[in-house]
């Protein structure tokens, strides 16, 4: 079985620093997701930001290593931010009782701008 890996970019803005994420948080990928995330906090954003709209997977792996990385963003006197989750990871969170544990921020509208179109 070829392990599909995670995808990770990191993109600072003034007040937060965004990581998004494509693919699979699980045991191989967390450790490259933690030296990411203690790279950004180096700089002390305000908010640190994950993208999980491409994450696949997330196993219990996974999922600890979120609640300990919520934990450093603390300490680093920064919010952790899940956005623009999942169904799939919406519902791990719920199911787990997680779901308060982190700041969620629901996806944002893409098509503000765009005309409605009825066909």
């Amino acid at each position: 079985m070829v392990n599909p890996g995670l995808d990770i970019k990191v993109h600072h803005e003034s007040n937060e620093t965004i990581v998004a994420l494509t693919g699979e948080i699980d045991i191989h990928t967390v450790q490259r997701l933690t030296d990411t995330v203690d790279d950004a906090l180096a700089d002390a954003p305000a908010r640190l930001v994950f993208d999980m709209n491409g994450v696949t997977f997330c196993d219990s792996q996974g999922l600890g290593t979120l609640v300990v990385l919520r934990r450093a963003a603390t300490r680093s006197r920064s919010v952790l931010v899940l956005a623009n989750l999942t169904a799939f990871l919406t519902r791990l969170l719920h199911v787990t009782g997680m779901d308060d544990q982190f700041v969620i921020r629901d996806a944002q509208p893409a098509t503000f701008d765009e005309p409605s179109r009825h066909d």
